[in-house]
């Protein structure tokens, strides 16, 4: 990959990083909206379709703003906490060039070689093959091992390894991945908060709770619309999240090439890696990983397979394969 698709694929995440914070209202409002059309068919007793969307609108003033509300609280906790959040959830904890000089002493050489900050270093005690970059800014950005990778892989291999979290960083894959976990878990957070209401209150119209009991000519129907706006603003957000861009493995794999000047250790280190790599993590983690192999498929899919991206340094980087 030459200098200008590098610089592109930066320009890109940075205008898809913008594009997020944009959508995320209109995807929000249609999510609660869905769900307000859930709630009068289950509690109001309504005359038709109509009468129901309307009731659905008038439901969706009165509860934006403490959704957006609530919304704003999950984000401004997990924008500050996300890296604690991420330690707690693998088991890692930071590590020192005591410890482990050589894999310290690889990491700073490469970030001196490229002028940048040198970012923490913590480790997962597991034998599983697997690393992965987070952060959001320079005073944030940290890589994260196995024991299993460091026991594993040679010199050479783990500089490579490095040199690919190191390139996530420098690319702002990791920041924009961040930022598209926050917005999902907050589609999550609010789903389930209004579900929740929907099921303990009445909807009031005109000064009285209609039960869910009464009769209701339409509801099946609002129903299914109901569950259509809602799943099309989810799989929004879940494609947004599994999608942003599953050419940053490519481009993670020879931003490693071009930083450590020896294809072959990639490659090698992919190999080792590849059928190894199970960590017990949440999704929203494992699709940082270098190899993630949780079962999504198609659109959903965040990895290239591991023999694609091997082809890939082959063929355009220069490796005996």
């Amino acid at each position: 990959m030459g200098a200008f698709g590098l610089q592109t694929h930066i320009w890109n995440n940075n205008w898809k990083s913008v594009a997020l914070l944009a959508g995320f209202p209109v995807l929000l409002l249609v999510l609660l909206y869905g769900l307000s059309v859930g709630y009068v068919s289950m509690t109001a007793p309504i005359n038709s379709v109509e009468e129901g969307l309307i009731l659905a609108l008038e439901h969706m003033t009165r509860i934006w703003p403490f959704a957006l509300i609530g919304a704003g609280v999950w984000f401004a906790i997990a924008w500050f906490s996300y890296q604690k959040i991420i330690d707690v959830s693998v088991g890692a904890r930071g590590l020192s060039r005591k410890e482990a000089p050589e894999i310290y002493n690889l990491l700073e050489n490469l970030c001196v070689s490229r002028g940048l900050t040198m970012p923490g270093l913590n480790i997962i005690e597991t034998p599983a093959l697997n690393a992965f970059a987070s952060g959001l800014d320079d005073k944030s950005y940290k890589v994260t091992v196995t024991r299993g990778l460091i026991d594993t892989l040679d010199k050479h291999e783990l500089e490579a390894v490095l040199a690919h979290e190191l390139t996530h960083i420098m690319n702002r894959d990791v920041r924009l991945l961040i930022i598209s976990v926050i917005f999902v878990g907050i589609f999550s957070f609010i789903g389930e908060l209004v579900f929740r209401g929907m099921f303990r209150t009445g909807l009031r119209v005109g000064g009285h709770t209609r039960s869910r009991n009464g009769n209701s000519r339409g509801g099946g129907v609002l129903i299914l619309i109901a569950v259509a706006l809602i799943v099309v603003a989810y799989l929004l957000a879940m494609v947004i999240r599994f999608s942003l861009s599953r050419k940053r493995e490519y481009l993670a794999d020879a931003g490693a090439v071009e930083l450590t000047r020896n294809p072959d250790a990639m490659i090698s280190a992919l190999r080792k890696i590849s059928g190894h790599s199970d960590i017990e993590a949440p999704n929203d983690i494992q699709q940082m990983m270098i190899e993630n192999t949780a079962p999504f498929a198609g659109v959903f899919a965040t990895h290239p397979k591991i023999d694609k991206r091997i082809e890939a340094l082959v063929n355009f980087g220069g490796g005996a394969g």
